[in-house]
């Protein structure tokens, strides 16, 4: 079945690229609402942005939303992969600035604050969008497809000239709570030299190494308190585009292959995909689908710790 958070959680920070303070409430919604972005700083008749792949404005270093008001919300792929990571459809999430709080630079932050405000089940079978065919995109090197699958499983390759990151895999089944446990703790990362170009064209305003962002150099890592994991770029990736497939309205049954893949390669897909004659269906889930779904079994031992606790490599 459908599920919300039981209560509302409030979440206060900054963002990660224009840098302003932000104050961010997930609140519940009933079954069939979905996920939808509530700018309380706007004309309320102009405030709402649904999660939905046809909503994207930009994909440049985080994924932005915009509804038809032109009013938009950006980085919201972290937040949207907890929330799918925790068997969450429904829910409003109301904020008071453009861009989504940046917390850590991951999404455990979010997962954490779920897990204990608990779920509330709703009264309708959760709606999946099952791929039927392979759906594939290239760009500039670049590939990312959708092929078949019963559950969703996420293959990832990435590949960074700067030897510390380099080649990085890694495989994973969504189901079980895998993404809590092992994706979810996995910040964002750059290199050093992203770093002035990146503030040079407005962006990473918000950012901080060794608080909300992994930064490296040629020679490794130099933020303070190393890494969460000896892959957490690969991860950190596969956590993005978890979070961008949210957009496509409900859990997404398929294996997702990407090679290089970006905030836009994972959009363009869905874009393919929903223009595909035959290429998808929707389906009611029932107890065997639903229990292989992302965030179904997860357990409270099993979120990840906080900073304080953490073991880093």
């Amino acid at each position: 079945m459908q599920h919300t958070v039981k209560s509302e959680i409030e979440f206060q920070g900054v963002g990660l690229h224009r840098g302003y303070p932000v104050k961010m409430v997930i609140k519940p919604a009933p079954a069939g609402h979905g996920i939808w972005f509530f700018r309380t700083d706007v004309d309320r008749r102009k405030a709402l942005i649904p999660a939905l792949w046809n909503a994207v404005r930009s994909t440049h270093l985080c994924t932005s939303l915009m509804n038809d008001d032109g009013v938009e919300v950006s980085t919201v792929e972290h937040v949207l992969a907890a929330l799918s990571g925790c068997n969450v459809q429904n829910a409003i999430i109301e904020i008071d600035a453009p861009e989504v709080p940046i917390l850590d630079g991951s999404a455990a932050p979010f997962v954490r604050a779920i897990v204990s405000c608990g779920l509330q089940t709703l009264d309708k079978p959760v709606r999946a969008i099952k791929v039927l065919k392979k759906i594939k995109i290239e760009k500039d090197g670049s590939e990312a497809e959708l092929l078949p699958s019963d559950t969703l499983r996420i293959e990832f390759q990435i590949d960074f000239a700067n030897c510390a990151i380099g080649q990085q895999a890694k495989k994973l089944t969504m189901n079980n709570g895998a993404f809590a446990r092992e994706l979810s703790d996995s910040r964002t990362f750059c290199r050093k030299s992203d770093i002035p170009p990146m503030l040079a064209s407005g962006m990473a305003k918000g950012g901080s190494s060794g608080e909300n962002a992994v930064v490296f150099d040629s020679q490794g890592v130099i933020s303070p308190g190393g890494l969460r994991h000896q892959d957490e770029p690969v991860r950190h990736k596969m956590l993005d585009a978890f979070g961008d497939l949210m957009l496509a309205g409900g859990p997404v049954l398929a294996c997702y292959r990407g090679k290089r893949p970006s905030h836009g390669l994972t959009n363009a897909l869905l874009q393919k995909l929903f223009s595909t004659p035959g290429a998808f269906e929707i389906v009611d889930c029932n107890p065997v689908i639903a229990a292989q779904l992302p965030g179904v079994g997860l357990l409270p031992h099993e979120v990840p710790a906080s900073d304080e606790d953490a073991k880093h490599f």
